[in-house]
């Protein structure tokens, strides 16, 4: 079936049944995301930790408590799926980096299912590209020379995409460095969330 004929609900269960990159999955597939026709905020994410992937709800560990901060929206708002759609750069636990943290989402994963889900959500007024793979996918050439910089040009994205850092606590330092973010930002954000949800 092509994209243009099936309905959300269709291209949602196609991709919950995705196994295009099973074999690199450590915990195996488990995509996680929520979208909905009526959604009117989109938030595009990096992909689901160990505690997402074991419960199947999406920032549903500290990064989400922090990013629910930034967007002054308690978790019942937050998980309106009417109004808010989820769906992250790679939809299944990527598995752990020697290096430290978890690897990047899948590259298989935006391209096969973001276009898909999203032509069948007209009313998405704003998309969040919360960190620095959302930002490349969906930014691509228009994006700066490092997240900060394209963090700081937020409002040459906006109305349509807003970028933010990863809400991670190893992010605390960037939070500190750049004092605009919380100062400028976040109160524009929380102003265009309200407006929304």
């Amino acid at each position: 079936m092509t994209a243009s004929l099936e309905t959300l609900e269709q291209a949602a269960a196609a991709a919950r049944e995705c196994r295009l990159c099973a074999e690199h999955l450590p915990l195996g597939p488990n995509p996680v995301f929520r979208v909905s026709r009526t959604a009117r905020l989109l938030i595009v994410g990096q992909a689901p930790g160990t505690r997402v992937h074991e419960t199947g709800i999406p920032w549903n560990d500290r990064s989400g408590d922090r990013l629910r901060d930034w967007l002054a929206l308690d978790p019942a708002a937050f998980y309106e799926e009417s109004r808010i759609a989820i769906v992250p750069s790679g939809f299944c636990y990527p598995g752990r980096d020697p290096r430290g943290g978890d690897l990047p989402p899948r590259p298989e994963c935006a391209p096969a299912w973001h276009r898909r889900l999203i032509v069948h959500m007209p009313h998405i007024a704003l998309t969040l590209l919360v960190g620095q793979y959302a930002q490349a996918h969906y930014l691509g050439r228009r994006r700066c020379h490092s997240l900060t910089a394209t963090v700081a040009a937020w409002r040459d994205y906006v109305p349509d995409c807003l970028p933010l850092p990863h809400p991670s606590w190893r992010n605390t330092g960037w939070l500190r460095k750049n004092p605009w973010f919380e100062a400028e930002l976040l109160p524009d954000l929380r102003g265009r969330v309200a407006a929304l949800v």
